[in-house]
């Protein structure tokens, strides 16, 4: 996470969870030329425009105030996370257990650096997939990446 994002992230965790949504994650990035901060909040039952709307009008004079960019233009989103969002934190994970999750490994286990499998329990920092029966336990810090497995 870049400093940008880090000093938006503490102004804005309590200001989000105020309004009664979670803070995923916040992003400073490029976005088609542009520096774009990118707020994303999710709830359970997902996130509606008028929360993002919420959201955006609450933390809009505080990062102004805090001005992480020093003083740079920079476009402001407040955002869901999306249904295909990477999952990386222990959070994430509860959020998906009894759900099919793909994950990929930076080095092998048991031979295999792909896994499409149930989440089957979280803790701390490791998960547990059931794999077609096969029992296959992770630390998170092994996974390069993680999401939700959609099927059409």
């Amino acid at each position: 996470m870049s400093k940008i994002a880090e000093a938006a992230e503490r102004v804005v965790r309590p200001i989000v969870e105020a309004n009664g949504v979670e803070l995923v994650d916040v992003e400073y990035k490029k976005v088609f030329g542009t520096p774009t901060l990118t707020v994303y909040i999710d709830k359970p039952g997902g996130v509606s425009l008028d929360d993002c709307e919420r959201v955006h009008m609450a933390i809009d004079a505080p990062l102004d105030e805090l001005d992480p960019t020093q003083g740079q233009p920079y476009n402001l989103n407040v955002s869901s996370p999306g249904l295909d969002r990477p999952l990386k934190t222990a959070r994430d994970f509860e959020r998906k257990i009894g759900e099919k999750i793909e994950v990929s490994l930076y080095a092998p286990v048991d031979g295999e650096k792909k896994f499409l499998a149930v989440l089957s329990e979280v803790r701390g920092e490791e998960i547990t997939l059931d794999d077609n029966g096969k029992t296959v336990t992770l630390q998170l810090k092994q996974i390069a990446a993680a999401k939700p497995y959609i099927e059409f």
